[in-house]
């Protein structure tokens, strides 16, 4: 009996600090997204701004299509960069979380399929 609960303490310990891993792995991953979301808002916004600028000098309509068509494309290429970035932060996200219950996982496994 003593060793059951001594069994049950040590697991749920174990699940216990494994929560706390997962919860840094998880706020590390959510800061490093809000510094990649920020500068990217920030160089789009810069982008945007100097596009704008460009435009108020503009003498010829063929000109002004020229440079809204530069910005359009390099702002798509810059938000099809940032998703794919994105998507890898979210990613790592979930594995460093998942990490530090893998072998809670690998030892729960076994004990049920006896």
């Amino acid at each position: 009996m003593i060793q059951q609960f001594e069994t049950m303490q040590k697991a749920s310990k174990d699940n216990v600090d494994a929560a706390l891993k997962a919860f840094g792995a998880t706020s590390k991953g959510v800061q490093a997204i809000a510094v990649e979301a920020t500068d990217y808002a920030k160089k789009s916004f810069e982008n945007g701004t100097a596009t704008l600028e460009k435009l108020a000098g503009v003498k010829t309509l063929d000109k002004a299509v020229e440079i809204q068509a530069d910005y359009v494309k390099t702002a798509f290429e810059g938000y099809v960069a940032q998703v794919s970035k994105m998507g890898e932060l979210f990613t790592a996200i979930a594995k460093d979380a998942y990490k530090p219950f893998e072998g809670i996982v690998a030892k729960a496994v076994p004990a049920a399929t006896k």
